[in-house]
């Protein structure tokens, strides 16, 4: 084998190993994008603050396009399209009213679903906490393993207990 072929081989390589590494850090950005403005629908849900509710999940139903979706691996767009219309369909309703007790019951679906495309991809960066609410029945998605309820918001704040961890995805 020659010097120049040789040396093809090697870029080709690097090429490959720089488009693997690009589709990874755009799948990453995207699921990142995804929880970090569905934990500010949480944390607007928890303050009672339907307004900053409905902004976030306008922002939430963005990151839910199209273009999003092609940053994803094929798997891992399988994995989002089974639930993707669910996604959209209760971030539309909580962009799209004013009404908290709606918001919240719109939330608590949303919460659902985001946790089986969250489990199913494996891709978070940072741990994330299942947690429960007993009152409402209902579970949610957190940051931090503290309780702060957004079915309950300012009335009942610590109701609830975590009941898994989304632990990061290892490099």
């Amino acid at each position: 084998m020659n010097i120049l072929t040789k040396t093809l081989i090697i870029a080709s390589v690097i090429f490959s190993i720089s488009i693997a590494n690009a589709q990874q850090y755009a799948s990453v950005k995207t699921v990142n994008d995804i929880v970090k403005n569905y934990l500010a629908i949480k944390n607007s849900l928890v303050a009672d603050d339907a307004a900053a509710a409905a902004h976030r999940a306008k922002e939430l139903l963005k990151n839910l396009s199209p273009e999003s979706e092609k940053a994803l691996k094929p798997e891992q767009r399988k994995i989002l399209n089974r639930f993707v219309d669910k996604l959209k369909y209760d971030s539309r309703h909580i962009s799209e009213v004013s009404m908290i007790d709606h918001q919240r019951e719109h939330f608590a679906s949303l919460s659902k679903n985001l946790y089986e495309v969250l489990k199913g991809l494996r891709i978070n960066t940072a741990s994330l906490y299942e947690e429960y609410c007993p009152m409402k029945k209902a579970y949610w998605l957190s940051e931090a393993q503290v309780i702060k309820n957004p079915y309950y918001g300012k009335k009942m704040p610590e109701c609830g207990r975590v009941t898994e961890t989304l632990v990061p995805a290892t490099k």
